[in-house]
């Protein structure tokens, strides 16, 4: 019989809450204006791991004039729009094979020959300082600057550009349909908002819990804190009472005393149901919260295929641990049998949880600022 597919629509999990992946703004946290940027033609402003950490991407400029190119339209940017703009080189190895970047003004590439194992910069303009990457300031500059007409990129009076794709650009405008909104857009009509290239990637990934957790979890071989991937399922959770006051929550991390004797309990059912589970085989993992423990099986990188519908069709690995671990149906139309091993229930529904992370964007943020 041909399995039907499974399809899920995946929601926050409250246990797991706090793990939006906003990066933190510290040490970027400072004031955009309109009308204080600095723009001196005898400065060079290069992009740093102090700049962003969500940026917009202007442009890129490719060729023998690229740099100076892009410093002249982050000039432009700074004096005549008011944005804080910089300059990011990047490197790139070329083969025999590499073909030329740049255009003039007729739309022609221009004609550049590199030997094998030779070097290429190519240099991006990126705007802004902005704490997320759905930041308001952000988005509106975004908007402005796809309709901006800087002087510095416009082709006319026979200047060549070495900015990339600038000819297949100018090209897709000209056979734009009258009307469209598309044809007013400026040369920086394809900016979008992206990460600053010098932060590490790990900087971008979920927020990660608070030390009151990480205190709760320490200790523990199966902790889910250590699972490698980006999701698992839930198969139990055993509830307790909710600590909330930040004196006691200061002595539980101290070690000066115990969480209550119902949350110890709880803790108590899913540290033993992990061992058991990974005495069988499993990859199991356990995880406390200040109201509840979790057990939870499984590492994967995804959950699942989006489909054009919105809806996200299951890993079917995933959909295996589920159907493993669900209550099955009983004897009696409408019941269920639960499962369960040593003498401890699982969930009568397992359900797909991202996987809660240390805290790597606080520590880097941290160690920049000091």
């Amino acid at each position: 019989m041909k399995q039907k597919h499974v399809w899920i629509t995946l929601v926050g999990i409250g246990l797991l809450g706090g793990m939006a992946a906003v990066a933190q703004s510290a040490p970027w946290d400072k004031l955009l204006t309109l009308n204080r940027v600095e723009a001196d033609p005898n400065l060079s402003y290069n992009l740093s791991d102090q700049n962003g950490p969500w940026m917009i991407m202007a442009c890129s400029f490719s060729g023998e004039l690229a740099e100076q190119q892009a410093k002249d339209l982050v000039l432009e940017l700074r004096q005549r729009y008011k944005l804080p703009a910089y300059v990011y080189r990047k490197r790139f190895e070329l083969g025999e094979d590499a073909p030329g970047r740049g255009w003039d003004r007729y739309g022609a590439p221009l004609r550049m020959q590199y030997r094998s194992g030779s070097e290429v910069d190519e240099f991006a303009v990126l705007v802004g300082d902005y704490p997320a990457v759905d930041d308001a300031e952000g988005q509106e500059t975004l908007r402005r600057l796809k309709y901006y007409q800087p002087e510095t990129l416009k082709l006319e009076n026979g200047k060549s550009t070495t900015r990339t794709l600038a000819g297949w650009r100018l090209i897709q405008q000209t056979v734009l349909a009258p009307g469209n909104e598309k044809k007013n857009k400026g040369p920086m009509g394809h900016a979008f908002i992206t990460t600053n290239p010098l932060l590490p990637k790990d900087y971008f990934v979920p927020k990660g819990v608070d030390k009151f957790l990480l205190a709760l979890n320490e200790g523990y071989e199966y902790n889910l804190l250590n699972c490698p991937g980006k999701y698992t399922v839930q198969v139990a959770h055993f509830t307790g009472g909710v600590v909330i006051d930040q004196k006691k929550i200061g002595e539980i991390e101290q070690g000066r005393t115990r969480m209550k004797s119902h949350l110890v309990e709880a803790a108590e059912k899913a540290h033993k149901l992990t061992q058991a589970l990974r005495q069988k085989g499993y990859e199991a993992y356990e995880f406390h919260d200040r109201y509840a423990s979790i057990v939870a099986v499984g590492s994967f990188d995804s959950a699942g295929t989006p489909r054009p519908d919105g809806k996200i069709e299951i890993n079917p690995q995933l959909h295996a641990i589920m159907k493993t671990f669900g209550a099955d149906s009983g004897p009696v139309p409408g019941s269920v049998n639960r499962k369960e091993l040593v003498g401890i229930p699982f969930d009568l529904q397992p359900i797909p949880v991202e996987v809660p992370k240390r805290s790597i964007a606080a520590d880097y943020a941290r160690d920049a600022t000091r």
